[in-house]
């Protein structure tokens, strides 16, 4: 075999084993990753409550792909794009999971909650800020989750206060 030829076949095993190895490290980070708090898509929710401490809870339906605020007697058109923030908390990537049981709820702001979620059927309940780093506690049925402070969601009324 010459030489040349010699070298490219190493070179063509080696690239083989490169690429089997970082397919390899991507799965294996893919399966010990924790997820996301909902194992729903964004794009499948239909139904939105939001309620943030003592307010009023918000409630919206989507309906021939815009959102709408229902009242007792009244529906209005909601922005889409304040929706489209608050389903994308369903997406929103878990650093840690622990039961809910390992925690003391009320000194981790859970009982009562600092806001209240539900998307579709699944409820996500909001508590207070980690002690270390920009994160909060996320309670998703008998789990807390530790995720982002960017997920905390915030009311559409003060969004639009603050825009004024």
């Amino acid at each position: 075999m010459k030489r040349g030829l010699q070298r490219q076949l190493w070179l063509l095993i080696t690239v083989i084993v490169l690429l089997v190895a970082a397919w390899w490290q991507v799965s294996s980070d893919r399966a010990s990753a924790p997820g996301t708090l909902l194992p729903i898509a964004p794009d499948k929710i239909t139904q939105v409550t939001l309620g943030m401490g003592n307010a009023p809870a918000e409630h919206y339906v989507k309906r021939d792909e815009h959102w709408w605020r229902v009242d007792q007697a009244t529906s209005t058109r909601a922005d889409n794009m304040r929706l489209a923030e608050l389903l994308r908390i369903a997406a929103a990537p878990v650093q840690s999971w622990q039961p809910a049981n390992s925690y003391d709820l009320a000194k981790i702001g859970l009982t009562p909650p600092q806001a209240t979620l539900a998307l579709n059927d699944e409820t996500l309940r909001f508590g207070t800020m980690t002690a270390i780093g920009h994160n909060v506690y996320v309670q998703v049925g008998e789990r807390v989750g530790i995720v982002s402070l960017r997920y905390m969601p915030r009311s559409a009324q003060s969004a639009s206060i603050q825009a004024q």
